[in-house]
């Protein structure tokens, strides 16, 4: 048996709206795949999406408290609900018209009619759409987290008319296609019985009147494309590909409806000196042929300032020293991933007359005969 939506969020059955959301916006925070290491995210956050989808529309949950979670379930696998948006939550209506029966279809096909016949709900109120997009950010600015500001366009409702399509001294009728209802409906004999279809009235765009007028600015929209900055906080350890969401800032409700969401986008630039991989970074160190020798205590630099690394003696080139919790934080995490630094030898490309002398020394010691010239420091750097 699948799990009550009230129980996957949390809440109770007569928990508000935004109560709902707030209980969403905690779950999804914990579950979403991008940020949860938990084996089943990907499940849990599809489960608590669509809890929220359907306890967050005012018919939907309404439905869903008259037919209980099983029967309600079972009315999606039939045709579903349209949200009227186009939405994860639409799935077309009855007959596959994909116009949208809804909740009111619902009940006709399970109890034998409809809920009276005024209708309204063309005109009822719409969460606007969700909206994307994408912002680049340093590696520097995904180490410590931070609040950034950013410039999008997006639809606004329209200053000059409110919103309304229309001047303010307009003269405003109700509609005679849909008599205010803001749809027209359609009534269907299907396999499932008989089904009524309802689609947006044309005439008046679902708004349920009509006005003499149009507004200048929006053209009768009510709706204009405007430039915002915003601010954004985008945490710790980040990283490309991950989506940030803004709940509100997206497109502007219909008939009253919240605003919807703004997606962004985050990509993480690449860093002259480290290279990332998941929450580890990687540095390739210089070193000196005596520091690899001899061994030495060296600085190398972190994004957290330059921090000491003891070279033992007999380094070669190439090799690997770790830097724990030096790295990228993890998200929602108190640990960090690890710094891994390499090392290369650096040979000279030229030598004073000490320095060839006391590398003669060396050589000779080790029972080579070579004479100090292009040829050794080739060899030399062949060697590493």
């Amino acid at each position: 048996m699948s799990e009550d939506f009230y129980d996957v969020l949390g809440v109770s059955r007569d928990a508000a709206e935004d109560e709902i959301k707030q209980a969403y916006r905690e779950k999804a925070s914990k579950y979403h795949p991008d940020v949860s290491d938990e084996p089943d995210a990907e499940e849990k956050f599809k489960k608590i999406k669509t809890a929220k989808e359907v306890l967050t529309d005012e018919e939907k949950r309404q439905a869903y408290d008259q037919m209980g979670h099983e029967r309600f379930e079972e009315a999606e696998k039939r045709g579903g609900f349209d949200d009227g948006r186009g939405g994860a939550g639409g799935m077309g209506g009855f007959g596959g018209g994909g116009g949208g029966g809804g909740f009111e279809d619902i009940f006709e096909q399970f109890f034998g009619g409809g809920r009276g016949g005024g209708g309204g709900g063309g005109n009822r109120p719409r969460q606007g759409r969700n909206l994307r997009t994408s912002m680049e950010i340093s590696l520097e600015e995904a180490y410590e987290g931070v609040d950034k500001e950013f410039t999008v366009t997006r639809p606004e409702e329209c200053d000059t008319c409110g919103g309304e399509g229309h001047p303010p001294d307009a003269e405003v009728n109700t509609c005679p296609e849909c008599n205010g209802a803001g749809e027209v409906r359609q009534v269907q004999q299907t396999p499932f019985g008989r089904v009524q279809q309802r689609s947006t009235c044309r005439r008046c765009g679902g708004e349920g009147e009509v006005a003499d007028q149009t507004c200048g600015t929006c053209g009768g929209d009510g709706i204009v494309e405007s430039e915002v900055t915003l601010t954004v906080e985008v945490p710790a350890g980040i990283k490309t590909g991950q989506t940030l969401r803004m709940d509100g800032e997206g497109a502007p409700g219909e008939n009253g409806g919240p605003a919807g969401d703004l997606l962004i986008d985050v990509e993480v630039q690449a860093h002259e000196a480290f290279e990332r991989d998941g929450d580890d970074l990687h540095y390739n160190q210089p070193i000196s042929f005596p520091q690899a020798v001899f061994g030495d205590t060296i600085e190398v630099p972190t994004l957290d300032g330059p921090k000491k690394l003891d070279i033992p003696d007999g380094t070669q080139s190439g090799e690997r020293f770790r830097l724990k919790g030096l790295g990228m934080p993890r998200l929602r995490s108190r640990r960090n991933g690890h710094l891994y630094v390499t090392v290369q030898v650096v040979t000279p490309d030229s030598l004073n007359d000490d320095q060839k002398e006391a590398l003669e020394s060396f050589a000779e010691a080790g029972g080579e005969e070579v004479d100090v010239s292009e040829g050794f420091f080739e060899k030399i750097k062949n060697s590493f």
